[in-house]
This record gives structure tokens, C-alpha cells and sequence, in this order.
């Protein structure tokens, strides 16, 4: 199996909505990857904001019936409070819903694919660039 192994951020699903060839390629080689929960409600906040609401609606809802999608739970929480405190001990707080995000890629250990910086702040997180 290649790949299988791998969360994706919001802003990489926004560069493959946009049709970054390079992004694309990579997913297709992928025989399986998730989105947290989190990113979903992300995407759907940018599908609500546009104009052209329907045509994103609809490509959004494609891709999250060909995804694996996670979601919080109790343990999830464990490790947010984990990171949460790491983070505050550092001085280098993230955005929240980044932290939970993270949470799932730790909890399941995948690789969070993402292009923030600030993930590399978050001890033991194997995190991409694309």
C-alpha cells in the first residue's frame, strides 16, 4: 500500500481545490488519508463565504465522500491538554482549532501534510510540507 498514513490541513485541501497539479498528484498517490473533523468545518466556513456557494459545496462534499474523516474523542482530548501545556511552557501558543488538529495526527500517528510553520513548535508531531 502506498501511502495510508497521512492528515491533511485545510490549506492543503485549498491548494488541491484550486487545482495546484503538483498537490494533486501526490493525493492520487496516496491509497488512503484523513481529514480531522476540524478542517471539514473549516472548508465548510470558506464554502459559506464564497459566491459561487453551490459549485464549492458540491466539490467539497466529493472530497469528503473519498476521505477518512476524524474526529475528536475522549483520548484526542488527552493530548490536546498535552500540547496545550507544552506550547504555554514555550511561550508559543497556536491557533486552537491547529492544536486539536495536531491532537489527531498524534492520537493516530499519521503525518499531518500542512504548510504552517508553527506545527513545528509541537514536540513528537510528524508534520509535510507539500
Amino acid at each position: 500500500m502506498i501511502g495510508g498514513n497521512i492528515l491533511l490541513d485545510t490549506n492543503i485541501i485549498i491548494r488541491i481545490f484550486g487545482g495546484d497539479k503538483l498537490l494533486v498528484d501526490k493525493l492520487n498517490n496516496q491509497s488512503v488519508f484523513f481529514i480531522p473533523s476540524i478542517v471539514v468545518g473549516e472548508l465548510y466556513v470558506g464554502v459559506n463565504r464564497v459566491i459561487n456557494r453551490s459549485k464549492h459545496l458540491k466539490m467539497l462534499e466529493e472530497f469528503i465522500n473519498q476521505s477518512r474523516i476524524l474526529s475528536v474523542d475522549l483520548e484526542t482530548s488527552r493530548y490536546y491538554g498535552e500540547i496545550v501545556a507544552a506550547l504555554f511552557k514555550k511561550g508559543k501558543p497556536i491557533p486552537t482549532n491547529d492544536i486539536w488538529i495536531a491532537s489527531l495526527a498524534k492520537q493516530h500517528q499519521l503525518t499531518l501534510i500542512s504548510n504552517d510553520a508553527h506545527f513545528k513548535l509541537i514536540d513528537k508531531l510528524k508534520v509535510k510540507s507539500w
